[in-house]
């Protein structure tokens, strides 16, 4: 079976460039995980507070037992309390651990992303909930001792911690980052300088304020009709071009959709045409 968009090293486990997020999935979209692992897809993101832990028991209904390849990413550091708040105390990291542990259905969460509340977008942390990252960290390093977690990854980080981090040994990194909106591009530098997988969120863009639409931009509109591509398989192919690790995590609830997205790993820039994109910025 193909893996689309080539693979790449995750905590010491080869996956697809492609893989999926599971964020927007509701109750009813058990197809879409299916013809996502039956595509080759065998890194899927998730966390126990998307759908209030809905998202994770529909992961658990549509593909328990999981594939042997299949690696589960989670994260921590928010609760569903009718609104998504910070969870950033280590007790409660501790707990977003046993909550996904619990509703997944398996012994070890491959890899853990530390979701930090420091840097746009989302919610920020305040009061007692801005935790040193050394404290979390240690935390989530008794995890890894005991067997709990795999690996340690860091989502919606700034450079500085991103630092302080790296001794503690760091799976992967997720931050916003697209073709149209570049401010983690030092995150992505230190990546690079580390051999750390990269996972950008919001690839073509969001509804948050300061993150264009990259599927809307003219130039790449014009590259994707050249290439008899969407806009959107575009924005995906020229992230994956960016670094050999990037791992992409698009999110989608529409089969056709997936389909889409997955074909796009496919897709080749040549120099010129990566070097057209990259000037966007």
């Amino acid at each position: 079976m193909d893996s689309p968009g080539g693979t790449a090293l995750l905590a010491g486990r080869r996956v697809a460039r492609v893989g999926f997020g599971a964020m927007q999935l509701g109750a009813q979209d058990a197809e879409v995980l299916h013809k996502a692992v039956d595509h080759g897809v065998n890194h899927i993101d998730t966390a126990e507070f998307y759908g209030d832990g809905a998202v994770n028991a529909l992961i658990r209904t549509a593909l328990h037992p999981y594939p042997e390849d299949l690696v589960l990413v989670s994260k921590v550091g928010a609760e569903h309390r009718g609104d998504l708040v910070s969870a950033q105390k280590p007790e409660q990291l501790r707990a977003g651990v046993e909550a996904n542990l619990a509703s997944l259905g398996i012994e070890q969460l491959p890899v853990v992303n530390l979701r930090r509340m420091d840097v746009w977008p989302g919610v920020v942390a305040e009061g007692d909930q801005r935790v040193d990252i050394e404290d979390q960290l240690a935390e989530l390093i008794a995890l890894r001792t005991e067997g709990k977690i795999g690996a340690i990854g860091l989502s919606a980080v700034d450079a500085e911690r991103l630092r302080a981090a790296l001794p503690a040994g760091i799976a992967c990194v997720q931050n916003a980052h697209s073709l149209l909106y570049r401010e983690s591009a030092e995150l992505l530098r230190i990546c690079r300088e580390n051999e750390i997988p990269w996972v950008p969120f919001f690839p073509l863009g969001s509804a948050f304020p300061g993150q264009p639409k990259v599927t809307e931009h003219p130039e790449v509109r014009a590259v994707a009709t050249e290439l008899g591509a969407t806009p959107a398989q575009i924005a995906l192919a020229w992230l994956l071009a960016e670094y050999e690790n990037t791992l992409l995590i698009p999110g989608t609830a529409n089969p056709a959709h997936l389909e889409a997205n997955l074909a796009a790993g496919k897709i080749r820039l040549d120099a010129a045409t990566f070097a057209r994109l990259d000037g966007l910025d």
